[in-house]
């Protein structure tokens, strides 16, 4: 098993790279990294250039990551095609060569995931080949999520190729699944959640402080 987090994204909204932004006196992917390296697995950082790579060298404690993995455009003519598919392959591919059997693949857009969610998933993933939180409302979670790295190599890869980006395409039809209610289930571990907070635009902010404030 190993982490991957998703740095390289465009960051459109929020006007700056989410990751580096500074929050309680330090990066947000500090919180995470902190979260993931109470764990015995190895965390990959998967970014969009070099010249991030090095921001976040600057910036961070990179002795909690075992290294960072550069999208990979090796099949895309389009460089400016930043679909987190993308970062996806780029992972399974990466990990595919180190030998690497499953992955659980984070985004830096929720920054106060709870050590216990995480847990509890790698503990009941055993027997499947993906394991997905989802809602009541039936929408997935497919960027906080456990994958096989081989067989989703080849999903992400064929999908890459005909230009489908949706990332529940990545799931394989002979793939076992198990879709876990966020609600009934990691609710249960997480009461409140921050585990799913997003952060999107600015705004986010000042409601994830809030949350921060009264719930760490």
């Amino acid at each position: 098993m190993a982490f991957s987090i998703l740095i390289g994204g465009k960051s459109t909204r929020f006007g700056t790279d989410k990751g580096l932004f500074k929050f309680k006196g330090k990066p947000l992917i500090s919180y995470q990294l902190e979260t993931l390296s109470r764990f015995n697995h190895d965390i990959f950082l998967v970014a969009n250039s070099h010249h991030q790579i090095q921001n976040y060298i600057n910036e961070i404690d990179i002795t909690k990551i075992m290294a960072f993995v550069l999208d990979d455009y090796d099949i895309i003519l389009n460089q400016n095609v930043r679909s987190p598919i993308l970062g996806l392959y780029s992972t399974f591919k990466e990990l595919k060569k180190l030998k690497y059997q499953k992955v659980f693949v984070l985004s830096c857009d929720n920054p106060l995931f709870s050590y216990e969610v995480i847990d509890y998933m790698i503990k009941e993933c055993g027997r499947y080949d993906c394991y997905m939180p989802k809602w009541n409302n039936d929408f997935r979670e497919p960027l906080f999520a456990i994958y096989p790295v081989e067989k989703a190599y080849k999903t992400s890869l064929r999908n890459l190729k005909q230009k489908q980006y949706k990332l529940t395409k990545i799931i394989g039809e002979d793939w076992t699944v198990k879709y876990v209610s966020i609600e009934q289930n990691i609710k249960y571990f997480d009461p409140n959640l921050l585990s799913f907070k997003n952060i999107n635009k600015p705004d986010d902010i000042k409601t994830l402080e809030s949350v921060f404030d009264k719930n760490l």
